[in-house]
């Protein structure tokens, strides 16, 4: 992946969550704002995993012990 291609990918996930986050505070939807800020999260972990493998492993224990309690 290019520089050109990381930057429109991280553009479009923070577009996107961005505004569905701000659409679910103004509607006062509290547990669909959280749930978008999660899953940008996700996304983003992601994508920061896929240039560098070796520190998904520690980053994503803690993250999952956080959501199952």
């Amino acid at each position: 992946m290019t520089t050109h291609q990381l930057a429109g990918e991280l553009k479009r996930i923070a577009t996107t969550q961005v505004s569905d986050i701000t659409r679910a505070v103004k509607e006062g939807q509290k547990s669909i704002a959280l749930n978008e800020v999660r899953d940008m999260a996700r996304r983003l972990a992601l994508l920061a995993d896929a240039f560098d493998p070796k520190s998904a492993a520690p980053a994503a224990e803690p993250q999952e012990d956080a959501e199952a309690a």
